[in-house]
């Protein structure tokens, strides 16, 4: 299955803006850090030669908040195929916060399920973006594809997400089997594989610098998939306050994907439409009526809405809400913590991403002004603390 997201990206050279070597390079370019006093430009960064701009929050700035339910499962994400009737339902589901980061993986490992029947029609359920990458690795294997849903970006919960490629919040360590372990493995660096192939502005995927603020010390063990995965995640390492310009004792700092689903979810539905993929919306509401579909083998990449179509009772939803201040190009890393409740800062060509929450069991879909207004202080106190 590594082959067929390899061929795929192959087949297609604009998708092959590889970052590798010109991260490389600034990577060496920025080890060499001065303990000396700093200005905003002495600050030695990997991926830019640009002084760190702090930008600017505030409650009057807010440009739109945000609120999208997480499909969280706590022994880990669904890929399996069972038989119902007639049809052959391979299921694909359950991601929690690791949805987009584990997107090409997990379809690969979902697509590999795949039957051998000459009947080459295949229903995706969802739109989001497990439905389209298991549809783009569908039509690369030359199954005609139709995907069905309720709701299409950018109305889906992959459009409500962060975007940066980090698989967190994916299960809980004490509830996971091996079996699920190996599978996140094999899904971890098959999905990386393929997002560092397609950098660049027209799938809106970039590297970015990332910096973990903290009053007590932090270090890469702290955190499951920087220990687990530190060659995915250049440039770690733990930053003096002489080397950076937070208003804390501690950072950690290492270079990570960007994805920003406002770019990367259209682009995808547009190629499963240009490669003969048919989109119809409809809200499939139980199984016997799933059973009336045409195609004989089923794909259901619904989230949360396996939760109701197919029973799964361990989903649980995971409410998270953000708030975007107005877009700033001069804006070009990103910040985890040093607050009161979660904090991250992520800046996007739509605006700049204020989060958040993890709120397990909550359902409800409005913004809570509560919320908004920590977030915002919050984040406006940090950035005003900056030695830029």
């Amino acid at each position: 299955m590594k082959n067929i997201i390899q061929n795929h990206l192959l087949s297609r050279r604009t998708l092959f803006k590889l970052a590798g070597a010109s991260v490389a390079g600034n990577i060496l370019a920025g080890c060499a850090l001065h303990a000396a006093h700093r200005s905003p430009l002495d600050y030695r960064r990997p991926l830019s030669t640009r002084p760190f701009i702090a930008p600017q929050i505030s409650a009057d700035q807010i440009i739109r908040t945000s609120v999208g339910l997480r499909p969280f499962r706590p022994s880990g994400f669904v890929v399996r195929g069972e038989r119902l009737g007639e049809k052959v339902v391979i299921h694909n589901y359950g991601h929690g916060g690791g949805g987009i980061t584990l997107s090409w993986g997990s379809a690969a490992l979902a697509v590999r399920e795949s039957p051998d029947l000459p009947d080459r029609r295949a229903a995706v359920l969802g739109c989001g973006v497990m439905g389209l990458s298991t549809a783009r690795l569908l039509q690369a294997q030359g199954w005609q594809v139709t995907i069905y849903a309720k709701d299409l970006p950018p109305n889906t919960t992959s459009d409500v997400a962060g975007g940066q490629w980090a698989p967190t919040s994916v299960f809980r360590p004490n509830e996971a089997s091996p079996a699920f372990l190996a599978q996140l493995v094999e899904a971890v660096r098959l999905s990386h594989e393929a997002f560092s192939k397609l950098v660049g502005p027209d799938y809106g995927v970039s590297w970015r610098e990332n910096y973990y603020l903290s009053q007590f010390p932090t270090r890469a063990e702290d955190y499951y998939y920087l220990d687990r995965w530190p060659e995915l995640f250049p440039a770690l390492a733990e930053l003096s306050p002489s080397e950076h310009p937070f208003p804390v004792p501690y950072v950690l700092r290492h270079l990570s994907l960007l994805i920003e689903p406002a770019i990367y979810l259209p682009r995808l539905m547009q190629e499963v439409r240009d490669a003969g993929g048919n989109i119809v919306v409809r809200e499939l509401r139980d199984v016997t009526e799933l059973l009336t579909l045409p195609e004989p083998v089923i794909f259901n990449c619904t989230g949360l809405g396996s939760r109701t179509l197919f029973d799964d009772t361990e989903l649980i939803p995971v409410r998270g809400q953000l708030v975007f201040m107005p877009a700033d190009e001069r804006v070009d890393y990103i910040t985890h913590g040093s607050g009161q409740g979660l904090l991250y800062m992520f800046p996007r060509a739509d605006g700049i991403l204020l989060g958040g929450t993890f709120e397990r069991g909550a359902t409800h879909l409005e913004p809570d002004a509560e919320t908004t207004a920590r977030i915002v202080s919050e984040h406006a106190r940090i950035f005003q603390g900056m030695r830029v």
